[in-house]
């Protein structure tokens, strides 16, 4: 059997191709031609260039493959051009999963986020039944994998796609090349640059233990469902304790009140799109979410999927080690 796989040489992308691969798996990586290809290093997998905003593309690289993983997904903060993030995410979604229909595909595993679900006021973890909207979406990001969430589950019940959701947290660990935006804080705390604080949650997993929860899903998950893949709930605090001890440096102490980075968020954004230069360190709409935890439950996919995870440090520690040995940390 062949298998698709989309996002091979992002972060949570190559994570599955690995352990696809590992099972003894026949991959086709589907990878745009600009990629930076240095994840798919040493794999053996079959890559086939296209675009999910090219559905002549697609259809050639599905031709074939009875099984599909889509974990591509344009995952910034911040874009100087939005529409860009939704014709990634929201219009290549549904190009995809229109081929996939008309080639037969037999079975997927759409990766969501959990951006899509809801947060409990009370700081509670949320699980897969927390109520959401599109309105409580902070930022394009948020917003367009709501949206293409929405549009896969469309598609389940009208057109019988074939697909299980997952939603992971907040993926950390090695090959994180780009780096994601987490990774960037991990790499930046890592370096020192981080001396502050705010006052949020995160719920950390290991990479490789979402990967393997893309393969249970595949395996175990029922049409339709949606499974969180999770590891600890903590806070930033302690997060930036454990990049602090995997380095031999102090954690920052000085805890910064929201409404005064906000301002550094709004300098930070109108420096990047006059000077370019990426995203910004500070966003505002990261500011927006650092006002809530974070925080969510994988039980249901513990309780169905059999998906379990390693301690958070862990994820942490393998972090600061790969991007201290590809010199990330120079």
């Amino acid at each position: 059997m062949t298998t698709l796989l989309t996002g091979a040489t992002g972060f949570v992308g190559a994570a599955v191709l690995r352990a696809l691969v590992a099972r003894g798996e026949r991959v086709r990586a589907l990878v745009r031609t600009a990629s930076n290809r240095s994840n798919l290093a040493a794999i053996e997998a079959e890559i086939v260039e296209g675009d999910l905003t090219d559905p002549s593309s697609l259809a050639a690289a599905l031709k074939g493959c009875r099984a599909l993983y889509h974990v591509a997904a344009d995952y910034r903060l911040w874009v100087p051009e939005p529409a860009s993030i939704y014709r990634a995410n929201v219009d290549g979604t549904v190009n995809l999963m229109r081929a996939a229909l008309a080639a037969g595909v037999e079975r997927i595993v759409y990766t969501s986020s959990v951006a899509t679900l809801g947060l409990n006021a009370n700081g509670t973890p949320s699980d897969e039944a927390t109520k959401s909207s599109l309105a409580t979406m902070i930022g394009h990001y948020k917003r367009s994998k709501f949206l293409a969430e929405e549009a896969v589950t469309a598609l389940v019940r009208d057109a019988g796609l074939p697909a299980v959701i997952v939603n992971p947290s907040t993926p950390i660990g090695p090959r994180d090349v780009r780096p994601t935006p987490t990774g960037r804080m991990i790499r930046d705390a890592a370096l020192g640059r981080l001396p502050a604080y705010v006052d949020t949650g995160l719920n950390v997993v290991h990479v490789d233990d979402v990967a393997e929860g893309h393969l249970l899903a595949f395996e175990r998950g029922r049409v339709g469902e949606r499974y969180i893949l999770g590891g600890e709930d903590m806070s930033l605090r302690r997060i930036l304790e454990l990049v602090a001890a995997a380095t031999g440096r102090h954690a920052p102490r000085i805890r910064l009140p929201h409404d005064l980075v906000m301002p550094v968020a709004y300098i930070a954004e109108t420096w990047a799109r006059i000077f370019g230069g990426g995203e910004p360190m500070v966003t505002r709409d990261g500011v927006r979410m650092s006002r809530k935890r974070m925080y969510f439950s994988s039980a249901k996919a513990e309780r169905e999927l059999g998906y379990r995870h390693r301690p958070a440090k862990d994820a942490i520690a393998d972090a600061v080690a790969w991007f201290d040995a590809n010199g990330y940390l120079a």
